[in-house]
């Protein structure tokens, strides 16, 4: 029977998920004990106190080692989340005893980058010169998963539709459109009128992977248009990667609207007038509900949400 709150509390030690952290990472209770500095006899004490004070089973023994039960891969999830956590208070403390304001992990969608994280940044960083900001730029379903595994403090995307959300909140903020894409150069570039999706399914696509929301809407437009999905097709998340190859060849590519006409002005893309049957989800704040914001991430937060306000 798992026990109270209360009593994990009072008993659970930092040694104990030190410990349990070693030996999902060698795969031996031996060596686990080597590198936390512990006796093997009380290494194998440390870890029956534990699965004692939980009331479960936390690893199976076997001739090749020990490798974790399902109780003890939440334990070790959750093992790791701690530790990350003081990292950064380490890193929190150390940047207020030398005057900054602190450190934040932010992840985004490719929408938001353009336009809202942008205005957001160049305020923050006028107002706030020593915060230090990091910036990760990716799909909605690697940017959560980040954010859940505490490598990142916030996420401005949307939770894929079916993802394990009991520990996430979501605050909307903004609807994201989405374009169809080629090089100037295109053959389709030069057409004004409606462009059907069949007339496109000839070309070589650059599409998101699964289980990126904009893959589901591409995905999802085909089906409507009783098409089946290019044959040739490149999967990447990556701006980067999908410029230099819209660039280098007559491929097409879907992007955000405004992502799409920010390079149409510059000249490097065309829009095609072709239009998508779904809709993203708008996009938001994502934080994780089990955990307080920093002072640096609150100031985020609030400087994110004060831009959304104004519509840019």
């Amino acid at each position: 029977m798992i026990p109270l709150t209360a009593s994990i509390r009072t008993r659970l030690r930092l040694r104990h998920l030190q410990l349990i952290l070693a030996v999902w990472e060698h795969g031996s209770l031996r060596r686990a004990s080597d590198e936390i500095g512990m006796t093997q006899p009380a290494a194998t004490k440390a870890l029956h106190e534990l699965e004692d004070l939980l009331g479960v089973t936390l690893f199976e023994r076997h001739a090749r080692g020990i490798d974790p039960t399902v109780f003890g891969e939440a334990v070790i999830r959750y093992a790791r989340v701690v530790f990350a956590d003081l990292g950064t208070l380490r890193e929190e403390l150390v940047a207020i005893e030398s005057g900054n304001v602190g450190a934040v992990r932010l992840g985004a969608v490719m929408a938001p980058s353009q336009d809202l994280l942008t205005s957001t940044i160049v305020a923050l960083k006028q107002a706030h010169p020593k915060l230090h900001i990091t910036v990760q730029i990716d799909t909605s379903d690697v940017l959560v998963h980040a954010l859940q595994e505490d490598q990142l403090d916030l996420v401005v995307g949307r939770v894929p539709n079916g993802w394990p959300a009991e520990d996430l909140t979501f605050e909307t903020l903004a609807e994201e459109p989405l374009s169809l894409v080629t090089r100037p150069q295109h053959p389709i570039s030069e057409r004004t009128s409606p462009v059907r999706i069949g007339e496109l399914a000839e070309y070589p696509w650059i599409i998101q992977p699964h289980p990126s929301p904009m893959r589901e809407i591409i995905d999802q437009t085909f089906r409507h248009s009783r098409v089946a999905l290019p044959e040739n097709t490149i999967e990447t998340s990556s701006i980067l990667t999908t410029l230099s190859l819209l660039r280098a060849a007559d491929m097409i590519a879907v992007l955000p609207t405004s992502v799409a006409r920010y390079y149409q002005e510059q000249g490097t893309l065309a829009v095609v007038p072709a239009r998508f049957r779904g809709r993203l989800a708008p996009y938001g704040l994502i934080l994780r509900s089990n955990r307080r914001a920093t002072p640096a991430t609150q100031i985020v937060i609030d400087a994110i949400r004060a831009t959304a306000q104004t519509g840019l």
